[in-house]
């Protein structure tokens, strides 16, 4: 079976040729995983493969607890999305803990 005129991004059923014996075999990107890729699907398809691209990270935030345990978060945005079975996207979002050490902490009232 031959890719060279259909690559397709995910996963596709409907994306496929015949293959030896009968068999289909499969132009999308899952193929790699399940190992069922026709003959020239990474000549076919990979070339146009495009990984995701995200931006830089923004600031943490403040402490979400004034007083005490808590957690901070930041993020990032994806400037490009994947295209064509690239790479996936990583984590767009970080969370840490953090102390709250507000200066009215401590005092009773």
């Amino acid at each position: 079976g031959s890719c060279r005129h259909r690559c397709c991004p995910g996963r596709n059923n409907a994306c496929w040729a015949p293959g030896a014996r009968r068999a289909r075999c499969y132009c999308d990107s899952y193929c790699q995983r399940t190992g069922d890729c026709c003959q020239d699907y990474l000549t076919s398809c990979r070339r146009a493969a495009v990984g995701c691209a995200v931006g830089p990270w923004g600031p943490w935030s403040g402490c979400s607890s004034p007083c005490g345990v808590g957690s901070r978060a930041r993020s990032r945005q994806v400037t490009a999305p994947p295209r064509h079975g690239g790479d996936p996207c990583p984590d767009l979002k970080q969370r840490r803990g953090c102390l709250g050490q507000h200066p009215t902490c401590g005092t009773a009232q």
